[in-house]
């Protein structure tokens, strides 16, 4: 029988890195912006197109509700979002980042892609195409092992 080793276990493996990554940059965001990891996602996608549905904010981050009802609850209290009723749905509200949330964003942004390409300079650029398929390519397999449950 072939025993398990953590340290070769790729699920493992990945699960580390990521959390490594996250955490170099949780700690960044934390001590530049005051920002935890869930609120920056929350920023990110509400600036890709807004207005979107806290739901819809939760399936594009892969955040549970709870996680996103905090998060969008800690950026309306310091002015980084709206949320407003959605007429298309009564039970949800759509999130809008405000004129400081904006401002808040533009300065994020460009500090994010600096520490990912500080983390990934050590790899040349048809490698981090080949590692973003790759991840894409694991992704799928995972979601058709274990279908994720409907919320």
């Amino acid at each position: 029988m072939t025993q398990l080793r953590l340290d070769t276990f790729l699920p493992y493996r990945l699960s580390v890195v990521s959390n490594r990554v996250s955490a170099a940059i949780a700690t960044a965001y934390d001590r530049l912006f005051g920002l935890k990891i869930p609120e920056w996602r929350l920023i990110a996608v509400i600036a890709e197109g807004q207005p979107i549905a806290q739901q819809a904010v939760g399936v594009a981050t892969r955040m549970d509700k709870v996680t996103v009802s905090r998060a969008a609850q800690a950026l309306v209290e310091r002015g980084l979002i709206a949320r407003q009723p959605n007429t298309g749905d009564k039970r949800s509200h759509l999130l809008t980042l405000t004129a400081t949330g904006r401002a808040l964003y533009d300065q994020v942004a460009p500090k994010a892609l600096e520490m990912e390409a500080a983390i990934f300079e050590q790899l040349d650029p048809a490698e981090r195409r080949t590692l973003s398929a790759m991840l894409d390519r694991i992704e799928a397999a995972a979601a058709a092992v274990v279908p994720e449950a409907p919320e």
